[in-house]
């Protein structure tokens, strides 16, 4: 692949030729069938994964076993899970899980710690990435303390919704990436049906009044 997955982020692009060839020749390309856990609760953060192909959903286990969607990472991106961990010297604390087989550059501790101390172009780019994420992250927490869970369900249907406007995801999917039970999502979802916006079958959700849930999301932030 020589150079080209550099160029893949934004933020690496302007990385002198010098140090580009120190980054390339210190990192590695990895691959990660879909369904693997990449990283969990109690392991160390060895490397610094930037996605090339795949998606990664970061989740939490709260100390009652439920389940909490934190984020996901997509291709262009790295984690900030990992990047915090890295930094600190701390252990994970939450799941790291392949949704996709996933195409990853996994930079070690060495190469990674070298480029932050030495390369202003290299720090930057792990700063930014990590503002971004942290901002992601607190407005995750706004959306649990203070969005209505209709609202919170409709925007995240309209999201996950793939071109014909389906939604493959279960009730106990649903409430892991909202942080709530799956009987919440269960009696909203029937409100929906009622109002005609979806039709539930056994394992998806099909949009059929997606106008219906985009005006739901577009009021609600109105009123913010």
């Amino acid at each position: 692949m020589g150079g080209s997955w550099i160029d893949q982020f934004k933020g690496l692009r302007l990385l002198p030729g010098d140090v580009r060839a120190e980054l390339e020749a210190g990192s590695k390309i990895v691959s990660v069938p879909e369904g693997t856990q990449v990283f969990g609760p109690g392991q160390s953060a060895d490397n610094l994964l930037l996605l090339l192909e795949g998606t990664v959903r970061v989740q939490q286990r709260s100390e009652t076993g439920r389940e909490v969607f934190l984020y996901r990472v997509h291709a262009g991106e790295s984690c900030v899970l990992t990047t915090a961990c890295m930094l600190a010297f701390e252990k994970y604390s939450a799941d790291g899980i392949a949704e996709t087989d996933v195409r990853a550059v996994a930079i070690p501790r060495e190469t990674f710690d070298r480029l932050v101390a030495t390369s202003p172009v290299f720090r930057q780019f792990v700063f930014t990435a990590y503002s971004r994420r942290i901002t992601d992250l607190f407005s995750l927490i706004d959306d649990i303390v203070f969005q209505r869970m209709d609202v919170r369900l409709a925007s995240r249907l309209l999201e996950l919704a793939d071109d014909g406007g389906v939604v493959h995801a279960t009730h106990a999917f649903l409430a892991t990436e909202l942080g709530t039970a799956r009987e919440v999502i269960s009696r909203t979802l029937s409100e929906f049906q009622r109002r005609g916006w979806v039709e539930q079958l056994r394992g998806e959700v099909h949009l059929i009044g997606r106008a219906g849930l985009e005006r739901l999301v577009k009021a609600a932030g109105a009123q913010v």
